[in-house]
């Protein structure tokens, strides 16, 4: 099959998890991805996380999980920017490049020549597209910025967590780095619809993406409840967003998400329990008193019949009612369960230089398109794996390539 970004070359020059994310969407739909490094330390996210893959024959690969996620399809050319031979070797790979992504500090790479003004004039087709955490302007706009501070800022961190009157209330982050990810989905959104203008027009253009407005744009609904309302909707723990009842329930070996989200789930839920009545019950006779008002009441009705079944069971009794309902995992659990392998979520990859040969990476969302898929061509690189290829391409030869390497400029 012919990839979607086939014959498209991206520069990434981003660093840690949300730009590379976007980048490695790029890859995995086909793009020619290099990834731009820092000599000897590289990408700051090869140290972040809590696993790395094992080398082959005690090799470091600075793989950490971290940098697993979001660098596949890439090849890795390590390049000293500050120096001017490092600034010469970008604007070559920028004669030929469709896409520039980065996540510089606002304004640092304008001062090496590096800046969209100055790289256009190489090459007037080039997307440039600049993720920071506040944006190109406004007053916050120099600061650092992480996924935790935008959770926090955007809203997420108080509509999630327990609800308050309940012990452990109070707001709480999500565990993995939602806006981050999001934000990648947005970088990579974004450059495809400049890739199709510039097709319609032959003009590159300039993108400035923020975590900022990928954090408020996540609260979604919650939030438009706030917009139209004026009042801030609640916390609903693990209660569900829509109708009710919605929550975590009791089996007896473990715990079912439960989503009787509509009058007619409800009122086979309350046959299914041999409790019709409470369909009219008034203390749960509207969607919502059984998702706000009467919630926590009739969740505790639900989980004393839910306890004296099996999960296999009460998944059994509720799919054949018809009745949204899912098994709670575990990480473990997940990759048994029949429809996740059945989808191919686990990517067992070839790594020439891992000890087992391979690594495993979570597919591609994007794989099941019947033209053009997603797919995983290689695994992540090793720092400055690609240095002689890239530059060989580039026309420096073996002589040049070794002086490069000596100087520190790759």
């Amino acid at each position: 099959m012919t990839a979607a970004l086939d014959g498209i070359r991206v520069i990434d020059m981003s660093r840690v998890f949300a730009a590379p994310v976007g980048a490695q969407i790029l890859g995995d739909l086909g793009a020619d991805v290099i990834k731009v490094e820092r000599p000897v330390v590289g990408d700051d996210g090869r140290g972040y996380g809590t696993a790395w893959v094992k080398g082959k024959d005690g090799v470091d690969t600075r793989q950490s999980s971290f940098f697993t996620v979001a660098n596949r399809n890439k090849r890795s050319i390590t390049i000293n920017h500050s120096k001017p031979e490092g600034q010469h070797i970008i604007r070559k790979l920028v004669e030929s490049a469709d896409v520039l992504i980065e996540n510089f500090k606002v304004g640092d790479l304008k001062r090496f020549g590096l800046d969209y003004e100055s790289l256009k004039v190489i090459n007037p087709r080039l997307i440039y597209c600049s993720v920071t955490g506040f944006g190109q302007s406004g007053p916050m706009a120099a600061l650092p910025g992480y996924d935790g501070l935008f959770q926090a800022t955007g809203g997420m961190m108080a509509v999630t967590g327990i609800p308050d009157g309940k012990p452990g209330a109070g707001p709480l982050k999500a565990g993995p780095s939602l806006v981050d990810f999001v934000t990648g989905h947005n970088t990579a959104l974004a450059i495809m619809a400049a890739l199709i203008h510039r097709g319609k027009t032959g003009e590159g253009q300039y993108i400035d993406i923020a975590l900022l407005d990928t954090s408020v744009a996540m609260v979604s609904h919650i939030m438009q409840d706030y917009l139209i309302s004026g009042f801030p909707p609640p916390r609903l723990g693990n209660g569900g967003n829509g109708g009710g009842p919605a929550d975590l329930i009791e089996a007896s070996d473990g715990i079912v998400y439960l989503t009787a989200g509509t009058d007619e789930h409800y009122r086979r839920l309350t046959v299914l329990m041999k409790q019709p009545e409470l369909f009219t019950d008034p203390r749960f006779d509207t969607n919502f008193k059984r998702g706000r008002t009467g919630q926590a009441e009739l969740i505790e009705i639900i989980n004393m019949w839910s306890r004296t079944l099996s999960v296999n069971d009460l998944l059994a009794s509720l799919d054949g009612a018809g009745i949204p309902a899912a098994k709670y995992n575990e990480l473990a659990d997940v990759w048994n369960e029949p429809q996740v392998q059945h989808r191919g979520l686990r990517a067992t990859t070839p790594h020439p230089h891992a000890e087992a040969g391979s690594v495993d990476l979570i597919a591609s969302p994007l794989a099941h398109m019947s033209a053009s898929p997603a797919t995983i061509r290689y695994a992540p690189p090793m720092l400055g794996e690609h240095n002689a290829e890239i530059l060989c391409d580039l026309g420096y030869d073996d002589t040049r390539i070794a002086e490069l390497s000596a100087a520190g400029i790759i």
